[in-house]
């Protein structure tokens, strides 16, 4: 996984040709603490680029795409964001949401 930041975010994510999925969490949080296991697991088997972005130490991002709450998943391609999911959730749910199943 990509330890994400306001320095690498936009090299990491705005441009990259392929797919990443970006987790918004916080030290805090108890359910980013579940579900980041979860996706180091989806990243492992399905070779999907994982970045986590903490939220109380760069909370510009957060507030560009409008996030409200942790965790939440934000999908881009192409350098935009196509799939939003919020909350933890299973591992066959997240695999079935970001379309991996």
């Amino acid at each position: 996984m990509i330890t994400l930041t306001t320095d690498n975010y936009e090299e990491q994510v705005l441009k990259r040709d392929e797919p990443v999925l970006v987790e918004f969490w916080a030290e805090w949080c108890g359910p980013c603490k579940m579900v980041g296991p979860v996706l180091e697991q989806i990243e492992a088997e399905h070779g999907l680029t994982i970045g986590k972005l903490n939220t109380d130490e760069n909370p510009e991002i957060m507030a560009r795409y409008g996030v409200m709450a942790v965790p939440t998943m934000l999908l881009f391609e192409n350098g935009e964001p196509v799939k939003q999911i919020v909350g933890a959730k299973p591992k066959r749910m997240l695999v079935s949401e970001l379309g991996l199943a």
